[in-house]
């Protein structure tokens, strides 16, 4: 097991979330804390001090390094479904982990804690701070999650509070501030990395630790066993949407199944239920047309991911000429639809956008049409024109979001490209509406656009592109008549 070791701050440090549980109680947590098991040695530590931890991969949220009286890992994105960072190695197997935990924000359903033996996005054991004030140790297996343990906790939000779990064997024990969560037997996950789990939640952590245990550990006194098994949600917890079978990939998808919700065909239409999920795990790809009968996809596996990293695949890969309709995509969201030719999307609505909402691909003749849906939670990009043609954005709905449109700045093959958007409603935060190539042609046409709550946002940006790789140059923005074209009527500021 590899040891990483940066310099800490002082170990006092660790026991900051303890001041409420009394001298006894202190001292019982300190025993707990530093000595999983009588032969423990540190296999990893982390205060952050340094700045941003290196060797952690990332998945959904919104995490910096910041100061909250001494350097935190922060998880910004409260409207994230499920962030998550890893680190360690994938083969351990008996540990424990601990961290000081400090929810900030929490949204019903929600939860901010500390993981062990992440063998996957979704098959892990977590030990969370929760919406409803509690502590609770789960065992996850995909949409499997059993509660094995709940302490309630003082000042659930806003103040520190330590964490810590140990697997041992079979053996999975929790605790809170010192006291004893929970305790479990069972097989969910025999080996896999630690992290730091969010979801509808914002929060700091800090003092991450990770100790060798002893595979002959006995739960602290207190603890109750259950059985970890692949169960269904339970009442009493709180996690992640229940999720059905995943769908195999197929050349060709024709599913019939009746959609809930027609094409959209107004940008003030209410956000769609899902009427179920489908767990991807390989890229789905489409030659004809599918129907999703508006259920909500998402990454799990090597698709479980959210972040900009360029290179990611996609949830859906359209063939040229392929149709994807009635569909949401949830979180994790990968790098959510590929077109290789022309294609179009109908009443398709991303959720939490993970690198790009949609990637349009094809030659100089391509036609894309994006017709209904929205997207939001998008870091960067909505929507990526890399091939040439023409891409109609219309009936659309767009928030918090940095850039709706943008033709690729720095392909190695360059095209002329033209983007016509149409009846579409961008809603704050957001920065730029298209972002275009002025030196290889390219064009922007807006009509019938609301911009709400933003007076101030672009509404379109010239660039000068390359084909080297090299940052592209800002040239200039507003109407032109030419590359950047609209009215003061075609665009309303509300």
């Amino acid at each position: 097991m590899p040891t990483e070791q940066p310099a800490r701050k002082p170990r006092r440090r660790l026991y900051a979330g303890l001041a409420t549980a009394g001298v006894a109680g202190i001292a019982a947590a300190a025993v707990a804390l530093t000595v999983p098991s009588a032969n423990a040695s540190t296999l990893f530590s982390e205060n952050f001090e340094s700045g941003a931890p290196s060797g952690w991969s990332k998945s959904g949220g919104d995490w910096s390094v910041a100061d909250d009286g001494s350097k935190v890992y922060r998880q910004a994105k409260a409207s994230s479904e499920a962030a998550r960072v890893l680190a360690g190695d994938a083969a351990w197997t008996d540990y424990a982990v601990s961290a000081r935990v400090k929810a900030t924000e929490v949204g019903p359903g929600g939860f901010a804690g500390v993981a062990a033996r992440a063998s996957g996005p979704t098959t892990l054991y977590r030990l969370v701070l929760t919406a409803s004030g509690t502590a609770e140790l789960h065992g996850v297996k995909g949409s499997a999650v059993t509660v094995l343990g709940s302490v309630p906790v003082a000042a659930p939000t806003g103040t520190f509070h330590t964490l810590r779990i140990q697997a041992s064997g079979t053996t999975v024990t929790g605790w809170a501030d010192g006291s004893p969560v929970g305790s479990g037997t069972g097989s969910v996950s025999a080996r896999g990395r630690l992290g730091l789990v969010t979801s509808m939640a914002s929060a700091s952590f800090d003092d991450v630790l990770a100790t060798t245990a002893s595979s002959g550990a006995v739960p602290a006194p207190g603890t109750t066993t259950a059985p970890i098994t692949a169960a269904p949600a339970p009442t009493t917890a709180s996690p992640a949407p229940s999720k059905t079978a995943s769908p195999a990939p197929s050349a060709s998808r024709t599913a019939s199944a009746a959609p809930t919700q027609s094409s959209g065909t107004s940008p003030n239409a209410p956000w769609p239920t899902a009427s179920g999920t489908k767990p991807v795990a390989a890229s789905v790809t489409v030659s004809g047309t599918l129907d999703g009968g508006m259920a909500r996809y998402y990454g799990t596996g090597d698709l479980g991911g959210s972040g900009q990293d360029e290179g990611q695949d996609p949830i859906f890969d359209l063939a040229d000429g392929a149709t994807l309709k009635n569909v949401i995509i949830g979180s994790p969201a990968a790098d959510g639809v590929h077109c290789a030719g022309t294609c179009t999307l109908i009443n398709v609505w991303w959720e939490d956008v993970g690198e790009d909402a949609a990637t349009f691909r094809g030659g100089a003749t391509a036609v894309f049409l994006v017709d209904g849906g929205g997207a939001r939670k998008a870091g960067d990009k909505v929507f990526q024109h890399n091939g040439g043609g023409t891409l109609t954005i219309k009936n659309f709905q767009v928030t918090d979001f940095g850039k709706l449109y943008r033709s690729c700045g720095n392909c190695s093959t360059q095209y002329k490209r033209t983007v016509v958007i149409e009846n579409v409603r961008a809603t704050a935060p957001g920065d730029l509406l298209a972002g275009v190539n002025a030196n290889y042609g390219d064009a922007a046409t807006f009509r019938n656009v609301t911009i709400a709550g933003d007076t101030s946002m672009d509404v379109c940006t010239r660039f000068t592109g390359n084909s080297t790789g090299g940052e592209p140059t800002q040239t200039g923005s507003g109407a032109d008549g030419t590359t950047c074209k609209y009215t003061p009527s075609d665009v309303t500021f509300t």
